[in-house]
């Protein structure tokens, strides 16, 4: 398995509250760890136009599979926050950095 850190983009359509912030945060925390950290990444960052970027450490086999499951914990998030998935599409997931023992 490799750690591959994930930036998932997307776009708050209406405005977030203030709750729905903070529980995106906390559903997502645990996805923001060491290499993250060491690399300066914020977990999340919000832009005063609502676009937003997201970063999170996945383990997976390969890129394609981190992608896949960075965009399923970004979507489950999201709707854990209470934010309809219209009202923050994503976008396509890119791989930010890895991590291997290889």
């Amino acid at each position: 398995m490799t750690t591959f850190v994930i930036t998932v983009p997307g776009t708050f359509v209406t405005e977030l509250p203030d709750a729905s912030l903070a529980t995106l945060k906390e559903k997502l925390a645990k996805r923001h760890t060491d290499v993250s950290r060491s690399e300066g990444l914020d977990l999340l960052t919000l832009n005063d136009d609502g676009t937003f970027s997201i970063r999170l450490e996945v383990d997976a086999t390969d890129r394609y599979e981190a992608e896949l499951e960075a965009a399923r914990l970004v979507s489950t998030a999201l709707r854990d926050a209470g934010v309809a998935a219209q009202d923050a599409p994503i976008g396509t997931p890119v791989v930010t950095g890895i991590d291997s023992d290889l």
